[in-house]
């Protein structure tokens, strides 16, 4: 069931989806912000955190101005019940960020399973690719190379106040 937000709570969470204030005391400024204090900030947080609501709360580096500048996006074709496990799989490369499954209703994709890599080069990134290829469901792929970063923002999902 979904779980319905105060209006502080939207406020704070308008705030927090997107770029934290620049100071020292960042929950505080959104405390102060929103008409609420500190505690209930990190309450609120906390319990999201804890529910699952929020998986990760952290720092987005923009990985093109830290040399970061080549991304593969691989598109596998993986059995459905094959598809938890090899996301166990996936996740344990520290150059995947992002791994999904998501079947096509197309037969012209047969691909299901997406991994996003990253790395200083191209050569980087194939030796990811080849890595995974040698696990036991990771055959038959296609790879997307990013050319062009065209947008990279968080999802809105509550317009700040």
């Amino acid at each position: 069931m979904a779980r319905e937000f105060t209006e502080k709570e939207r406020a704070v969470l308008g705030i927090v989806q997107a770029d934290l204030p620049d100071s020292l005391t960042p929950f505080a400024d959104i405390a102060s912000a929103c008409g609420t204090d500190e505690d209930d900030v990190l309450t609120l947080l906390r319990a999201l955190k804890a529910s699952g609501t929020i998986r990760r709360f952290g720092a987005s580096i923009r990985h093109r101005r830290t040399a970061w500048t080549h991304n593969a996006m691989v598109a596998w074709k993986i059995a459905p019940e094959q598809a938890e496990g090899c996301g166990k799989v996936a996740a344990g490369y520290q150059r995947i960020s992002h791994v999904y499954y998501r079947p096509s209703p197309s037969p012209d994709w047969p691909y299901t399973f997406y991994t996003m890599i990253h790395g200083k080069s191209a050569e980087e990134c194939e030796k990811v690719i080849r890595a995974l290829a040698e696990h036991e469901h990771f055959n038959e792929h296609a790879v997307l190379y990013s050319i062009k970063e065209l947008k990279k923002t968080s999802m809105t999902y509550f317009p700040a106040e």
